[in-house]
């Protein structure tokens, strides 16, 4: 347990830096969603400092940093070029408007150290596999993968799909119901939250591993609950057919359309 509090020791510096640089870069530029592009790549920077801290570097540490990346970068890279010559996202410009007199107290705390903080308690499996990384490879971390490669699929080709979708004029105001999106409503944050899962169950090779649950738990619940669903949902609602699609369709989860 040592090992661990003095990784998220390092970790808690790392990121607070990273967020408060963020801050700073995201006033000049007028744009608190660039927070949304600086969530992956913090996690790259928690996985390159427990890499620094571990000496030498187990096997399985090399293995989360790797699925960590690949996944971190392919996120970035997508809410990058969605945002590149777009004006700030819905929600960040809602809160620049209510926000007032304690807009700049409010960025640095509700939208930057509130992510940085989440940041770390999602980062528990890396954590707690930066701390020990255990013995060789085993069926854990081929299961982990697996639940992982799942995940990937989920979130990367849901991204792409909607992408796709709204590339094409003749889709405008028309909502994505076809391909992952049929069985439901959001296959990226359902395949975001199932990659933690599979590094969870990576960490659950190494001494306890299984206290990182918090990080599948916290970030399923982040995105079902709180900053995911309800709010992209609430601004479909807007749209007429999307009754009919969330009578039908899973709204996390996927499962079987049911008869319309």
């Amino acid at each position: 347990m040592d090992a661990i509090l003095g990784m998220y020791g390092w970790a808690a510096l790392a990121v607070f830096a990273y967020m408060t640089t963020g801050f700073v870069v995201a006033l000049i530029l007028r744009r608190n969603d660039i927070v949304d592009t600086m969530w992956g790549l913090g996690f790259v920077l928690i996985t390159i400092t427990a890499l620094i801290a571990q000496q030498p570097i187990s096997p399985r540490l090399w293995l989360v940093a790797a699925l960590v990346g690949l996944w971190a970068l392919r996120l970035a890279l997508h809410i990058g070029f969605r945002n590149r010559g777009k004006t700030e996202d819905f929600r960040y410009a809602a809160w620049r408007r209510d926000w007032g007199k304690w807009f700049y107290l409010r960025t640095f705390f509700q939208i930057f150290m509130l992510q940085g903080f989440l940041m770390l308690v999602v980062s528990a499996s890396i954590v707690v596999v930066g701390a020990d990384g255990g013995g060789p490879l085993g069926w854990l971390d081929a299961l982990g993968v697996a639940v992982w490669l799942l995940g990937f699929v989920f979130e990367a080709v849901g991204d792409w799909q909607l992408k796709r979708h709204i590339a094409d004029p003749a889709n405008k105001g028309v909502l994505m119901t076809s391909g992952l999106w049929r069985y439901t409503r959001h296959p990226n944050y359902f395949g975001e939250a199932v990659q933690w899962w599979g590094l969870w169950v990576i960490a659950l090779a190494v001494p306890l591993g299984w206290v990182a649950v918090i990080s599948p738990a916290t970030i399923t619940y982040l995105l079902r609950y709180v900053s995911g669903v309800p709010m992209l949902e609430k601004k479909m609602q807007k749209n007429p057919a999307w009754a009919e699609y969330a009578q039908s369709t899973s709204v996390f989860v996927p499962l079987p359309p049911a008869k319309r």
